[in-house]
C-alpha cells in the first residue's frame, strides 16, 4: 500500500507540550505547491495511555473545537501521565467552511473511513487517522454535535459491540464523561465512520452529540469540557476522580426510534427537545408551502420514551430526518 503523504510537524514519541501541524500536500489553483495544514498538538509525560481527541469530524459542529483549543492551549506535561493526542479540527478544510463536508472533493469524514492514501484529500485524512494515529491510542473520544441541520439533547454515546468486555470499557468512559445524557447509540449507518474503524481496533471509543443548530452555547461548551477532563482521568492520563453530576441513560432498541420525511415544507415542532412521548404522539407537522387551506402531515412516535433529537431548519425535504425517540433506561 502507499505511504500516506501527511507529514507531522510534532514528534509523537517526545516528551512535553507541541503544537504543530499534519501537513498534507495540496496543488490547488491558488497554490500550486501548497498544503492544507491541520492543526496538531501533543502532551506527553511518562509511562500510561494515550487518548486521541478530536472535534470537527463534520465543519459544523463547534463544542469540540472549542473545548479542545482551551484544553490544547492550557495542559501542561506535568499534568499528565502518558499521551493526548489533540486534533481540534479534524476535517479542517469542512470547519474552514462552515460545512459539515469538505468543500474540495465533498467528503463526510465519517463516512469514508478506512480511507485511502492515494484517494481524496478527505481519504487521505482518514488514511492517516486509521493506520498511524489509531493504532497509538488506548481511548479515542469524538466530540460531535448536530451542526447545522440537527439539534439533541446533550448526550455522550457508545454502541453495542460482539465483545463484551471491550462494550463494558466502552460504557464505562461513556458514563465517565458524564454528559447530562448517555446514549447506547444505534446509527442509521455505520459503513465508514471514524467509531467503527476505532472500535475494529479494539479501542475504547465514545463519541457525544451535543447540541446542534451550527453554533455552539456556553451550556454545551462547558459539558464538553468538563467530559474531556472526566475522560482523562478515567483513562488515568489525568489524576484524580472523575467529577459525577445526575445523568440519565437512554437506549435506542430498534429502527422505530427514527423518523424520517416523506415531504416536504414547512416545520412546526410538536414535542419539545428532552419531552416524553408516548407512541403515536404527533412529533411535527410538515406543512405545505406552496398554497394555504391544506392539511400539514403529521408525523408520530413509533415508540415510547423521549425526543432526543429533531430535525433544526424551519423547512424540511423528503428523506430527511424528522427525529430520534430513545428510551430510558
Amino acid at each position: 500500500m502507499l505511504d500516506n503523504p501527511i507529514s507531522p510537524t510534532v514528534d509523537f514519541d517526545k516528551p512535553g507540550v507541541q503544537h504543530g501541524h499534519l501537513r498534507l500536500p495540496h496543488s490547488h489553483d491558488e497554490s500550486a505547491w501548497g498544503s492544507i495544514t491541520i492543526p496538531i498538538a501533543v502532551i506527553a509525560n511518562g509511562e500510561g495511555p494515550t487518548a486521541i481527541l478530536t472535534g470537527a469530524n463534520h465543519g459544523d459542529e463547534y463544542e469540540g473545537p472549542v473545548a479542545l483549543m482551551d484544553l490544547a492551549r492550557r495542559m501542561t506535561a506535568d499534568e499528565v501521565s502518558g499521551r493526548i493526542i489533540i486534533v481540534p479540527m479534524m476535517n479542517y478544510p469542512a470547519f474552514l467552511a462552515g460545512k459539515r463536508t469538505s468543500p474540495i472533493d465533498g467528503g463526510n469524514m465519517n463516512r469514508v473511513f478506512p480511507g485511502s492514501p492515494g484517494g481524496t484529500v478527505t481519504e487521505k485524512i482518514a488514511d492517516y487517522f486509521q493506520r498511524t494515529l489509531l493504532p497509538e491510542a488506548d481511548y479515542v473520544l469524538d466530540i460531535h454535535s448536530g451542526g447545522r441541520t440537527l439539534e439533541f439533547v446533550p448526550f455522550a454515546a457508545a454502541h453495542e459491540l460482539p465483545d463484551r468486555t471491550q462494550r463494558a470499557r466502552c460504557v464505562a468512559a461513556m458514563e465517565a464523561f458524564n454528559a447530562p445524557y448517555s446514549m447506547m447509540l444505534l446509527e442509521m449507518d455505520a459503513a465508514g465512520m471514524y467509531d467503527t474503524a476505532a472500535e475494529e481496533q479494539g479501542k475504547v471509543f465514545v463519541s457525544t452529540e451535543l447540541g446542534g443548530g451550527g453554533s455552539a452555547t456556553t451550556q454545551t461548551v462547558a459539558i464538553a469540557k468538563r467530559g474531556i477532563q472526566n475522560l482523562l482521568r478515567h483513562a488515568g492520563i489525568l489524576s484524580g476522580a472523575p467529577e459525577h453530576r445526575e445523568s440519565f441513560t437512554l437506549g435506542m432498541p430498534d429502527e422505530r426510534c427514527y423518523v424520517i420525511s416523506e415531504s416536504q415544507g414547512l416545520v412546526e415542532p410538536c414535542v419539545a427537545l428532552g419531552g416524553t412521548v408516548r407512541a403515536g404522539d404527533v412529533l411535527m407537522r410538515v406543512h405545505d408551502v406552496h398554497r394555504t387551506g391544506t392539511e400539514p402531515v403529521e408525523y408520530r412516535a413509533n415508540i415510547d420514551g423521549i425526543l432526543a433529537g429533531r430535525h433544526f431548519p424551519g423547512l424540511i425535504r423528503h428523506g430527511d430526518f424528522i427525529a430520534v425517540v430513545a428510551v430510558p433506561v
